[in-house]
């Protein structure tokens, strides 16, 4: 190992990722998670969660816009989004490049995080807090999800994978995708990120899907390569009535003309469905591995 201090992934008992420190920019508890904030060689700013990588300088612009616009543009008029997580507010900042949206809350259970990402990660967030049509609530997202009232057209889960004493553990279950298919509406699509898609580890994105599939009659798994998090990463979205792969391609090009194709740094119309070409791996991990998740039997990220 080269010289200087290095910050260690535990991806699995197997697998440890390296990262070099440039340098610490902030390392520290919130009340729910120890955050780290560092500048790695060869990615950048870097943020990490418990001890595990969710967004480098370099690429976060891929997760982002993979995560949101697919939903979006699938969507034929995205009025009101909800966002679960997304403390950087880079889900927030992509999801407000949609004029069509009125509204975009965002829920965090960390006010801490999200102030530090604002403090020191602003090129995230882009002002996307300063927006009049931005609303952040910091409370548990399933607590907000039950106790709310209005329908929404998109619901976007950007939550930290489920560990041991974690914030998102209940986050995952058919009992609160239930309550989010109640609380979309009637075209309404959900997309969550569901971890890796690699050949060693896809058991969280095939539990996701399973569990999903026990509630919404339309549920599809997307992906794309990450380079920061060095994998192949996993989306799943689930709609009511709508099928992400058959929204015609001549809409897209109009809705994305309208925003500006310098707006996007990854995303651009025949691109949303190509990443609904997984592997035939992953194809078969969807159908033999992973279980339906459930209150009672939560799904535990077993690094």
């Amino acid at each position: 190992m080269a010289g200087g201090i290095w910050f260690v992934e535990k991806h699995t008992d197997s697998l440890l990722f390296y990262y070099k420190i440039r340098r610490i920019i902030y390392s520290g508890k919130t009340k729910f998670q120890k955050v780290d904030i560092l500048d790695v060689e060869p990615f950048g700013k870097t943020l990490f969660l418990d001890d595990k990588i969710q967004s480098a300088q370099i690429d976060e612009y891929i997760y982002h816009e993979a995560l949101v616009h697919v939903a979006l543009f699938s969507h034929p008029e995205p009025k009101r989004v909800l966002i679960m997580g997304g403390g950087e507010g880079a889900t927030l900042r992509e999801v407000l490049k949609h004029s069509s949206v009125k509204e975009a809350i965002m829920v965090d259970i960390d006010e801490e995080l999200v102030n530090l990402c604002k403090e020191y990660m602003p090129e995230w967030s882009e002002g996307a807090f300063e927006d009049l049509r931005s609303k952040v609530f910091y409370l548990d997202a399933r607590r907000f999800v039950e106790e709310a009232n209005n329908l929404y057209d998109v619901i976007i889960s950007d939550l930290t994978e489920p560990i041991e004493g974690g914030p998102s553990i209940k986050l995952f279950t058919k009992e609160f995708y239930s309550i989010i298919f109640n609380r979309l509406s009637e075209k309404g699509i959900f997309v969550a990120q569901a971890g890796s898609a690699d050949p060693l580890y896809p058991n969280f994105v095939s539990s996701l899907y399973k569990t999903l599939r026990t509630v919404f009659p339309i549920v599809k798994v997307y992906w794309t390569f990450m380079f920061s998090f060095q994998l192949p990463w996993a989306f799943v979205i689930a709609s009511k009535s709508i099928d992400p792969e058959n929204v015609k391609l001549t809409e897209i090009q109009e809705r994305i003309s309208k925003i500006s194709r310098d707006a996007f740094k990854f995303y651009y119309p025949s691109l949303h469905y190509a990443l609904f070409a997984i592997p035939k791996y992953l194809r078969q991990a969807l159908e033999e591995k992973g279980v339906v998740i459930k209150d009672d039997v939560p799904f535990i990220w077993r690094a």
